[in-house]
């Protein structure tokens, strides 16, 4: 099922276009051949639904195929909305940096500052803590932290108010430790500064000059529109329609709830293609303020969890054999998100799916498509080696620990082992995870392994970890994204 738009003279977004429409690179975008494509990818792969769509020359082109709902068999279309997890962030850093532009925000202003009522156990690094450290991950707070605010306006206050008591995965500015926390205390900074809700100020100020009345924050306004439900499931076997369709509390919002079609994400990233402009013209962002927020702020030493070689203000960034990109990468409870933009073809791409093996489906679309469309050879995806290299294990042996999280590296059998565990507040996530690890390679990074046996809740094939080294010395180990410091052996 297909849906073109594009823009017309006077730079509205209107429904048109057609079959054999021009791309940047002068090749022909047979629509029907990727349609194709998509059906026969998303059956491959045992993914229910997913919605692709493809901005380039100015036109977006809409793609749906399978069902939003396995057990109700509702066909997925282009304008369905699906949960598109920790793609939240990047509409969270444009509203925040349309802030700045207003001169209502100050980057590099201390948090504590502009919102007294954050803090962490650590006063001394509570005041190293910066709008752009968050922004960019390298403030220290952690990702595993799901305070449940309640419904109410005021959720967002209620989390920031709890996480007080959270300890920093580590020091401020020593590394980059993907996190959820800083978002939502992002998303209170909104709520102060303009006295709306996050949920409202993002509405205003991001989506409605946009003109995106397919994408929403809040579950119950998704009920207007035809919603993906999320299907879970063992790999190999068609995946069920999951218990519940949106697990996430509302005070998570800033950080994991966007819901949005295909095509008006990829209007969204658009907008950051065309300097800042909305279709009609209206400026969201400033030209300065749209480059800023994909200039690189931080090193990666994980390049394959979420496929970054760096992080600016909220963008993952790429760098596929010289060819830049940026996007994000969401998941939220059984539905997986994925948005690419390459600024120099300018082309976007989105994915959203709803169970599955979704990332799989990505890889290989997502490399037909960029390499056609704007030259890009996106890498293989990751794995273990055929013949693994020498690398010990015995370095890197003993316990890590951050907030609800306890990772313990040693031997099984003789062979490198690792055991994940949640802890605290965490403990229900899932049981522990105990998987297998095979030497990949050394890294100017860190040293890499692939862990096996994590569960396809957490990755169809290989989980990429690296042992890596904090900037003040802290050793330390990736997974995730997320960076676990190791615990001295007086201590563990």
């Amino acid at each position: 099922m297909t849906n073109d738009v594009t823009w017309n003279d006077n730079g509205d977004w209107q429904a048109g276009g057609g079959w054999g429409a021009r791309d940047s690179r002068g090749r022909d975008l047979d629509l029907a051949r990727w349609q194709a494509r998509l059906d026969g990818l998303r059956a491959a792969h045992r993914v229910p639904g997913a919605t692709l769509a493809v901005l380039v020359n100015g036109r977006v082109h809409e793609l749906a195929s399978g069902v939003l709902h396995r057990g109700t068999g509702v066909a997925a279309t282009p304008d369905s909305v699906f949960l598109c997890g920790s793609i939240a962030k990047v509409y969270t850093a444009t509203l925040v940096m349309r802030l700045v532009d207003e001169g209502l925000l100050d980057l590099d202003a201390r948090v504590a500052d502009v919102l007294p009522e954050f803090a962490t156990p650590d006063p001394a690094a509570t005041r190293e803590i910066t709008v752009r450290r968050l922004l960019s991950h390298t403030g220290g707070v952690t990702n595993d932290f799901n305070h449940d605010g309640g419904r109410g306006d005021d959720c967002l206050a209620g989390y920031v108010a709890a996480a007080r008591d959270v300890p920093l995965d580590c020091p401020p500015g020593t590394a980059i430790s993907y996190g959820g926390l800083g978002y939502v205390v992002l998303g209170r900074i909104v709520e102060v500064l303009t006295g709306m809700t996050w949920d409202r100020a993002l509405r205003e100020k991001v989506l409605a000059p946009l003109g995106l009345e397919h994408t929403m924050t809040l579950p119950e306004e998704a009920l207007r529109f035809r919603a993906a439900m999320s299907h879970l499931g063992e790999a190999g076997a068609d995946p069920e329609p999951a218990p519940a369709w949106d697990l996430m509390p509302r005070s998570v919002g800033p950080a994991g709830r966007i819901i949005s079609s295909a095509g008006d994400m990829a209007r969204f990233a658009g907008m950051h293609l065309d300097g800042g402009l909305a279709p009609d013209g209206t400026r969201v962002l400033e030209p300065g303020t749209v480059a800023a927020m994909r200039r690189r702020e931080a090193e990666v030493p994980d390049k394959w969890t979420v496929s970054a070689d760096g992080w600016g203000l909220g963008w993952t960034l790429y760098d596929w054999d010289g060819v830049a990109g940026y996007g994000h990468d969401g998941a939220a409870i059984g539905q997986y998100a994925y948005l690419r933009v390459v600024p120099s073809a300018g082309v976007a791409v989105v994915l959203l799916t709803n169970g599955g093996g979704a990332r799989r489906l990505y890889h290989e679309l997502f490399r037909e498509l960029l390499a056609e469309l704007a030259g890009v050879r996106m890498p293989e995806p990751f794995g273990a080696p055929a013949t693994p290299p020498a690398i010990d294990v015995a370095p890197f042996t003993g316990t890590y620990r951050r907030a609800g999280v306890v990772v313990t590296v040693g031997e099984r059998d003789g062979a490198p082992h690792m055991r994940y565990e949640f802890v605290d507040d965490m403990k229900d996530v899932s049981p522990p995870l105990d998987m297998d690890l095979t030497p990949v390679m050394e890294t100017e990074h860190g040293t890499v392994f692939a862990a096996s046996g994590a569960g396809p809740s957490f990755s169809e094939d290989h989980m990429p970890v690296v042992f890596s080294t904090l900037s003040d010395g802290t050793e330390c180990v990736y997974v995730g994204m997320r960076a676990t410091p190791k615990v001295p052996a007086a201590e563990g």
